[in-house]
């Protein structure tokens, strides 16, 4: 029997497929033959320990001959399956059996060919009984045909029924990875930043990994799980940036740390203002403390002050004058840094930026952010990310691959565990609306986004011009649309001015030190950390937004109204129960939306005429709710609904949930004029 398109899988199958720890993975494909026969489907795993698990595959769309089942996996590493069809006679002969019982045709035929199916199942004796039941003619058909249906038969026969032709997949392999390769909220800071203050005459004293570990219990207490650290190394002087990116920098300006290298060392070494190894070593302590990991960005260029330059020439690209090339990406000019040239010296670069990589995790570190990484080979990086898995199948990279599809899927595939995605630049309902879906079933395979909102080299127009509920939007969506998201520091703050004629922030912390009083823009209301703190804590206390592949896109009559909705069912809950999440969002930063939500029903574990109670987790409101509702998102207050599920029937209704219903119907009712401000949403109705 033809078993085709097996998934999970990654394009051409050159890499394995992925998954991470805890993750629900579908297993899918399609399985027929020729006739009409009915047939069954399973998958069988082997996880990394050698134990076997089967799970019973379904159609769920007749007519398509695609099959799949769903599994938990929690343990970490190579897992092997197969996909294994039949053909199943007692189906085929229950299907069969029916039609032509209704028409008279062939019937003492046709209950003797289903005995004899009974008697090859054996081994129940309810078979043997219901065996030599229909071949007595002393009951009509009817009642020999009622046997056939009788519900211990049926369940005798699922566990004992004979398979034909029986037929395996070849085995593939599934990788899957610690958990945090796959979840969490990761938030970016400038340590040099924290701490750092403004000296008498202009000059400024550097926050240190003292002072910046400071920061890390509020981080922790927004719920956030990774610190990324831009680059820690020493900054080069030549051609050094001075603010927004000028050519002119003066004696007091840091230099954008991306331009790695100078005197003091390279990608192994500490810039001084920051500390030592051992303040470094004490700030990994004090993250693991508040429950954070901390990643480090490993960004594979130089400066001009870089050692590399002088102790190995070879691994730069010279311009027709001679001069080494710097970094550009027209008509962005990078003077302050030069690239690697992987060509010249592959195996002498390979040696040492695995040295690198070692030397940080010696220290402790598991995460990193791996900087540009379409400018280098794919084979570099397949091979790099291969050794490190082999080395320490624990250390997770994220790829910030702003670049073509091909390079950021291949780049996915070849091992990176997170990418950074085009999220950043989906601001329509269409647009998010294709990419989440593509997101969450074309590529999750192999890719796992990281939606960061914000990087301070990306400030969107969108940002830019929406205000506070912009960030608020784009924070949810981020937050519930994927696993693992990020923010860049100033977030909260609403820093949305940009540098005139582009997409980052004016005064970009790139090329300056920029402390913020956290505490004063909180005591002003002016943060949105309780915000930011609210998502990470339903995040958490939410399985389903826990999963990448569970995204369903829902429907509303307004195209600024994105709906979509996450589904986790209690077999594969960590809970044990249900947990279903829907999210609706006002795209228009600017205007009350008013529209009807459709809701597929059966995409939330439920059936069609189902009400439930919406329970928003954000502004604590409770709807009733069925397939159709109504909404009001006013972007002043709140633009976005995060709703839990709680089936309900008029019957299981509790007291509590009547009285929010009443009072609910009770303040719509009397919030008629649209200037005056009112919960988010209005009572549903159909």
């Amino acid at each position: 029997m033809p078993i085709r398109f097996v998934r999970p899988a990654q394009p051409e199958q050159r890499w394995p497929p992925k998954a991470f720890s805890g993750e629900v993975v579908p297993f899918s494909a399609t399985v027929f033959k020729e006739g009409h026969d009915v047939l069954g489907a399973e998958v069988e795993l082997t996880d990394p320990s050698g134990g076997t698990a089967v799970h019973r595959m379904h159609a769920p769309v007749a007519g398509t001959d695609r099959w799949v089942a769903q599994a938990r996996l929690d343990a970490v590493g190579d897992w092997r399956f197969r996909i294994r069809a039949w053909s199943d006679p007692w189906r085929t002969w229950l299907r069969a059996a029916d039609a032509k019982l209704r028409a008279g045709q062939d019937v003492e035929l046709v209950l003797a060919e289903g005995a004899a199916l009974m008697r090859r199942a054996g081994r129940a004796t309810v078979l043997d009984d219901a065996a030599s039941a229909m071949l007595d003619d002393a009951l009509t058909a009817a009642e020999r045909w009622g046997i056939a249906q009788n519900p211990a038969v049926s369940t005798a026969m699922a566990s004992n029924a004979p398979r034909e032709l029986v037929t395996e997949s070849s085995e593939h392999l599934l990788r899957v990875e610690r958990a945090r390769a796959g979840t969490g909220a990761w938030y970016e800071f400038f340590p040099r930043s924290e701490g750092a203050v403004r000296l008498p005459g202009g000059g400024w004293r550097s926050g240190t990994f003292a002072t910046a570990a400071g920061r890390l219990p509020a981080i922790a207490a927004m719920g956030f799980d990774v610190v990324y650290l831009p680059p820690i190394h020493p900054i080069g002087t030549t051609h050094r940036k001075g603010p927004n990116n000028s050519l002119h920098a003066s004696p007091h300006d840091p230099g954008s740390p991306w331009a790695i290298g100078a005197a003091e060392g390279g990608h192994d070494a500490i810039h001084p203002d920051l500390g030592t190894v051992g303040d470094l070593t004490a700030f990994l302590g004090t993250a693991q403390e508040h429950g954070l990991e901390v990643a480090l960005d490993l960004a594979l260029q130089c400066s001009p002050d870089h050692p590399w330059v002088k102790e190995h020439p070879e691994w730069f690209s010279r311009r027709a004058d001679g001069s080494i090339a710097y970094a550009e990406n027209p008509p962005k000019q990078y003077q302050d840094i030069y690239p690697l040239n992987f060509d010249n010296d592959p195996d002498g670069l390979r040696r040492e930026v695995l040295r690198i990589v070692e030397h940080w995790v010696s220290l402790g570190v598991r995460i990193f952010r791996v900087d540009n990484p379409h400018t280098k080979p794919l084979d570099f990086w397949e091979w790099l990310l291969g050794t490190m898995r082999e080395r320490h199948p624990d250390v997770v990279f994220l790829a910030e691959a702003f670049t073509r599809p091909a390079m950021l899927r291949s780049l996915a595939g070849a091992g990176f565990q997170q990418s950074y995605t085009y999220f950043t630049w989906r601001n329509t309902k269409r647009e998010l609306e294709d990419y989440l879906s593509e997101l969450a079933h074309e590529t999750a395979d192999y890719l796992r986004p990281n939606l960061f909102v914000n990087t301070p080299d990306i400030l969107t127009e969108y940002l830019q011009s929406g205000g506070e509920p912009a960030y608020r939007v784009r924070a949810a969506i981020a937050a519930t649309g994927a696993p693992v998201w990020g923010v860049y520091s100033g977030f909260e703050l609403i820093e949305n001015v940009a540098r005139p004629g582009s997409e980052e922030n004016i005064d970009n912390e790139k090329y300056e030190y920029k402390p913020r009083d956290w505490a004063a823009a909180e005591a002003r209301g002016e943060s949105l950390a309780p915000y930011l703190t609210a998502l990470n804590g339903i995040r958490r206390a939410h399985p389903a937004l826990g999963q990448l592949r569970n995204l369903t896109v829902q429907w509303s009559d307004d195209d600024a109204v994105l709906v979509y909705s996450k589904h986790l069912d209690a077999e594969h809950s960590p809970t044990g129960e249900d947990d279903t999440i829907i999210v609706v969002a006002n795209l228009d930063p600017h205007a009350v939306r008013e529209t009807t939500v459709h809701l597929d029903v059966t995409r939330l574990g439920l059936a069609l005429d189902s009400r439930f109670i919406a329970h928003d987790l954000l502004s604590d409101e409770r709807y009733d709710w069925g397939a159709d509702n109504y909404v009001r998102l006013d972007p002043r207050r709140n633009p976005v609904h995060i709703l839990h599920v709680t089936p309900r029937s008029d019957a299981s209704a509790t007291s509590a949930d009547a009285s929010a219903d009443a009072s609910a119907d009770a303040s719509a009712q009397s919030r008629q004029p649209t200037d005056l401000p009112e919960p988010i949403g209005g009572r549903s109705g159909s």
